[in-house]
């Protein structure tokens, strides 16, 4: 991390001081009129927070109808890519030293000898090698809020949330700066102070990150549709004893008669997660399914188990719930009407999408949709980009939420159903190793690292993805080592992007270093550079990180000699920012590993969501020129 560019500060260096223009702060009540207000601090409204609260010149309040933070949340299963995010915000290896690490997933089945035993029939990796240098993690879910609301605090805006303030209802003005007019109502222990009271406020932006039961989504008018699978699962955090070899494994469990088991270790070492197959549900036995008690399940898990035993010291939480995947016809208010404007009012994870908790992604995508929209609403609140941008959130984030429904839907229907019974084909049921090959099939996807957005203003054609095969257009940015010239330290070049609203340009060097050199010339140049003309009182820096990878040893690299963009003064005291130039590391070669071609090099045009927008040759000025004039409003265009 980069620290005391601006001077000096004692203390934490993470907790870089607050604008002296911070308009959000723990003494600040809540204002008649805001930028963006967040309406539930979930995971999606708790990433839009820790985003948004890197701009002080951006009025943002995150409104929750808890009276605290969450102590006990149900989802815990932490993607790679999401980690991937989680270090742009700077707590990725914090967070890994906490939590459990899937390292390997094992799969049982019944014994072919003893149908009423269960015998583990394989054991594979959980993520395959490189396909991110982030682990798969399994953390609480109310200490994934701690983080990214220590996150928010801690950036200049000194983002909390306003607690016990529940959402009522919106209405959208056909003019004004701040058209969004929100009602929330003050919530309390009865009696006290306040509780019942009503709040306006009004927004030039509204998020619901409400949950399923979304007010906001109501509020606009949108509609979530889709199917209950009729099936019901038992979950139960508990700390237990038991005899099953297994039980710090996360692990696939199918019995011949008595359903399956998904079993996930929890953090700390002890506790555990069981997902136990309650069966069917019909209208006739819902009631007695969702009236199950934890020591019915615990005893049903124990058949499943057989002939192991789970002894139940302590249950921490318990709950059942019916499958269903559920999916809302629009993520914002304007989308496929005709209203004249743009989106105002947006909806995020639950409030958008819903299905089961085995698929291991709703928390994941949930984020996913908030870091999407949050750079968006940045860009747009301080007039890098024009409002038309915003109409991109829905147009990329809908179709990932498509494609997770369909995921969980195969992979719910294969854990709930029976094993393949060798002595009977005719019964049916699935056969475990083509549940083991699934699971191995789709594993890019189940380490959120499949999502591909398609060619848009935001993200090119692949016309030149030969230059940096893998490295794909439209996916995300799949770091690997380098050396940081200016001070040898070998590092992950992803590692550099943080979630500051930045599009990043990674110029790979081609053999000669000419056309890599005359790039730099190029871009640094005030009379050339295709950033200027974006706005006034901005520098380059101010709009894209620019960063240079070179094929030789780092011990080679004069970096005195290299275009001044790649060693540029940034900050009030103009301090020269050594950490813009890297080498490739010999025995892992990010040109190698990455498919860069080392003849030509290549050009990388990196999202501020981490997500590669193009990729062109050293030389194409117009190209990079072209796209980014798609990209930046001119002074006076945003709204």
């Amino acid at each position: 991390m980069q620290y005391y560019r601006d001077g000096f500060y004692p203390g934490d260096p993470a907790v870089v001081p607050g604008a002296e223009d911070a308009t959000t702060s723990t003494s600040v009540p809540l204002p008649a009129e805001v930028d963006v207000l967040i309406v539930g601090s979930g995971p999606a409204g708790n990433v839009l927070a820790a985003q948004l609260a890197r701009f002080p010149g951006i009025t943002t309040r995150l409104v929750e109808r808890r009276t605290g933070p969450m102590e006990m949340g149900q989802a815990d299963g932490v993607a790679c890519r999401t980690v991937e995010m989680f270090q742009a915000f700077g707590f990725a290896h914090t967070l890994m030293e906490e939590a459990y690490w899937v390292n390997e997933t094992t799969f049982w089945r019944p014994d072919p000898e003893r149908r009423d035993h269960i015998v583990r029939t394989s054991r594979v990796q959980d993520v395959e090698d490189g396909l991110s240098e982030m682990p798969h993690l399994i953390m609480n879910q109310a200490r994934i809020h701690d983080h990214l609301l220590a996150a928010a605090r801690d950036a200049p805006a000194r983002l909390v949330p306003d607690y016990g303030l529940e959402f009522v209802g919106l209405e959208v003005a056909d003019e004004g700066e701040h058209p969004v007019i929100a009602t929330l109502r003050r919530v309390g222990p009865e009696g006290a102070d306040g509780t019942g009271e009503e709040v306006t406020v009004r927004a030039k932006y509204v998020v619901g990150s409400d949950g399923a039961r979304s007010e906001v989504r109501a509020a606009i008018g949108r509609t979530s549709s889709g199917d209950r699978a009729n099936h019901a699962w038992g979950v139960l955090d508990v700390l237990a004893t038991t005899d099953f070899p297994d039980i710090r494994f996360k692990a696939a469990i199918q019995s011949a008669e008595h359903g399956s088991i998904l079993l996930i270790p929890r953090e700390g070492g002890y506790l555990v997660r069981l997902y136990v197959d309650l069966g069917t549900v019909t209208a006739e036995n819902r009631a007695t399914v969702r009236g199950l008690g934890v020591e019915e399940v615990v005893a049903m898990a124990n058949r499943v188990l057989h002939p192991y035993v789970l002894d139940v010291k302590e249950t921490v939480w318990f709950s059942v719930y019916e499958v269903a995947q559920r999916m809302t016809d629009g993520f914002d208010d304007a989308v496929g009407r005709d209203l004249g404007r743009g989106p105002r009012v947006f909806i995020a994870g639950d409030a958008c999408h819903t299905h089961s908790a085995k698929a291991g992604q709703g928390m994941n995508v949930s984020m996913q949709d908030a870091f999407n929209v949050g750079w968006k609403l940045a860009a747009v609140l301080e007039g890098r980009s024009d409002a038309s941008l915003l109409e991109t959130y829905d147009a990329e984030r809908r179709p990932v939420a498509q494609e997770l429904i369909a995921f969980d839907k195969e992979w719910s229907a294969m854990l709930a159903a029976p094993p393949r019974d060798p002595g009977h084909p005719e019964r049916g049921g699935v056969d475990p190793a083509e549940l083991s090959e699934y699971f191995v099939r789709q594993g890019r996807y189940t380490a959120g690292v499949a999502t591909h957005y398609r060619p848009s203003r935001l993200t090119g054609t692949d016309e030149h993805q030969g230059l940096a095969a893998g490295l794909t257009v439209g996916m995300r940015f799949h770091s690997a080592p380098v050396v940081r010239v200016g001070d040898g330290k070998r590092l992950q070049l992803g590692h550099s992007a943080v979630a500051d609203g930045r599009w990043r340009i990674y110029a790979f060097a081609d053999a000669r270093e000419d056309r890599f050199r005359a790039f730099g010339e190029w871009l640094g140049s005030a009379g050339t550079s295709p950033l200027v003309r974006y706005g006034t009182g901005h520098d380059l820096d101010a709009f894209v990180d620019v960063r240079g990878i070179v094929q030789q040893r780092h011990s080679a690299v004069d970096l005195l000699g290299l275009p001044e963009v790649f060693r540029p003064r940034a900050g009030r005291l103009g301090l020269v920012d050594y950490e813009k130039a890297y080498a490739a590391v010999s025995r892992e070669d990010i040109f190698d590993l990455r498919g860069i071609d080392r003849e030509q090099g290549a050009l990388l045009v990196v999202r501020p969501d981490q997500y590669v927008a193009l990729v062109l040759p050293l030389d194409a000025y117009d190209s990079l020129t072209a796209f980014f004039d798609g990209v930046f409003a001119r002074p006076g265009s945003a709204e």
